[in-house]
């Protein structure tokens, strides 16, 4: 679902920063070659990741849900010097694609891919994050959001992607009967709003940025 009107979208983009040709090289292959394209940030929303990791200069970023790479390598633009992010996903057939493309971007050091169930790979990392982005399975956005709070340093952010769901968040947008999916995201809009932890705005770029301050 468009959520503005092409024409407008497209103003938008062209009056936005291009993005490095390496991005632009990752996003062709992945609609080339990779099912559900449509999952990569992509320019827009990309840019907007990199402009706000590089206000907030974060030394250690989690991700959670890599999948191409693309929106790992936009966030990985504003790290400190020393900085660090570590991304989690959980489909290994994408792997020697994901590697390629930081090494060509000469960010495999700086960048921590780890493979495996989020759920279970997060309770055991052993350090606190400036800025967390979840773009993962929607189902596990509470969870996921739940195991990283007292993760994130006070005044740290945690950007959710998609909250918007193709609008779905609307009962107009949606089929009679609501999907698992939908409701997972009406869930944790309505845990994040409800939340004294975070304050929280939500973002119309692309398909819903969720951005949280924590208090």
């Amino acid at each position: 679902m468009e959520l503005i009107d092409k024409a407008l979208q497209d103003y938008v983009e062209k009056h936005s920063q291009e993005a490095p040709e390496l991005l632009q090289e990752l996003e062709r292959e992945t609609c080339a070659k990779i099912l559900m394209p449509r999952m990569i940030s992509g320019h827009l929303q990309g840019r907007v990741l990199s402009m706000l990791s590089w206000m907030l200069r974060p030394r250690r970023i989690l991700e959670i849900g890599t999948y191409t790479g693309y929106s790992a390598l936009c966030l990985a633009e504003g790290l400190a010097q020393d900085g660090q992010l570590t991304t989690i996903d959980i489909n290994k057939e994408l792997e020697d694609m994901v590697r390629r493309y930081f090494k060509k971007a000469g960010m495999e050091n700086q960048i921590d891919y780890l493979l495996g169930n989020a759920l279970d790979i997060i309770p055991a990392l052993d350090m606190t994050f400036d800025l967390v982005f979840i773009d993962a399975d929607k189902i596990n956005y509470t969870k996921y959001f739940d195991l990283v709070i007292d993760k994130v340093r006070q005044g740290g952010f945690i950007i959710a992607d998609n909250v918007l769901w193709s609008g779905k968040v609307l009962e107009k947008n949606r089929k009679k009967k609501i999907d698992k999916d939908t409701q997972a995201i009406l869930d944790f809009n309505r845990k994040v709003q409800e939340n004294s932890k975070v304050e929280n705005v939500l973002f119309p770029v692309r398909d819903g940025l969720m951005v949280m301050r924590k208090t």
